[in-house]
């Protein structure tokens, strides 16, 4: 069976389950959003009504560069919330490995359970910035920091709700998105459709895969519930907002709506890619988000240092 067959029927399967929330044969998840402004992130507890069971997506982990200083702000906003819903969380997902906020997995796995996954291939990633980073023999680059990588198709459950994983590289390799019933958590493939798709020149990264992944997207149901990662306000808006359909994203996406060839979306991707500067958050937060949230260990005077390459990237 080829790569594009497999692709296609974990995609079938996919708009099938939005398609039986829509009709009323499946239970829809119930969604809810946390927003952090300083680093225009938004992590969601997705959970099933009716059994109280809950994954996490794209958590945060507050980090002052300017002092070194970490705090659990965002990560206790969680907290709260799940504990006053009487949720069990059974999953803390990652859509992939940021490069503009750290990850609290590890912290809210401590605090309310439940198994750390992300894409298989953030052991691409690994093998990449742990040269990057000089990391040695010691950091381990099979992706062992996590509970479970997944593969494209892989099904998980939340509750009664199947959750289904589908590999979408392009932003890097290692990017995945979740559907959960009618519910879709893009990561950043795209974001809102007035603001457009995200960026694809990081190591690893590939405008073409970015195209075909969003392409493959906007294959589910017009009505499916669309959930970005992040909003940064698109010009002349005044709110920061990340709810959509895929109707929205297909009919209206500023940079990748229908009628947008793969080879044009490649040049605008390229082009404006190359104005771009780096995430404020970019060192810090891969050497932490590689390891799964962890900080590198403590050194020989009990302090943890996050490196800073000169003249590299």
């Amino acid at each position: 069976m080829t790569t594009a067959s497999i692709s296609d029927r974990h995609l079938d399967h996919a708009v099938a389950q939005v398609a039986d929330v829509l009709h009323g044969k499946r239970r829809a998840p119930q969604v809810k959003a946390f927003f952090d402004e300083s680093t225009f992130t938004v992590s969601y507890v997705v959970s099933d009504p009716a059994t109280r069971r809950a994954a996490i997506i794209d958590s945060v982990w507050n980090f002052d560069q300017a002092s070194g200083r970490t705090s659990f702000d965002s990560a206790d906003r969680i907290v709260a919330y799940v504990e006053a819903q009487g949720l069990s969380v059974d999953w803390i997902l990652e859509t992939h490995a940021h490069a503009d906020h750290l990850s609290a997995a590890p912290y809210l796995q401590q605090k309310l359970g439940g198994r750390m996954a992300i894409g298989h291939e953030i052991v691409t990633v690994q093998g990449v910035f742990g040269k990057i980073f000089n990391e040695g023999t010691g950091f381990a680059r099979d992706g062992s920091q996590f509970d479970s990588l997944l593969e494209d198709g892989d099904v998980l459950a939340v509750g009664g709700i199947p959750l289904i994983a589908l590999h979408v590289p392009g932003h890097t390799p290692a990017d995945m998105a979740y559907v959960v019933g009618d519910a879709l958590f893009t990561g950043d493939t795209m974001f809102m459709p007035d603001y457009g798709s995200a960026r694809a020149d990081f190591p690893g990264g590939d405008a073409r895969q970015l195209y075909r992944s969003v392409r493959r997207l906007m294959k589910l149901p017009d009505e499916t519930r669309v959930f970005l990662c992040h909003d940064y306000k698109a010009p002349n808006r005044d709110e920061f907002v990340w709810e959509t359909t895929m109707l929205a994203e297909r009919t209206a996406n500023v940079h990748i709506h229908e009628g947008v060839s793969e080879d044009d979306f490649v040049a605008m991707r390229t082009q404006r890619d190359a104005t771009l500067s780096m995430p404020r958050l970019i060192l810090p937060s891969l050497q932490v988000n590689m390891r799964g949230g962890h900080l590198p260990e403590p050194e020989d005077n009990g302090v943890r240092y996050l490196k800073q390459p000169i003249d590299l990237l």
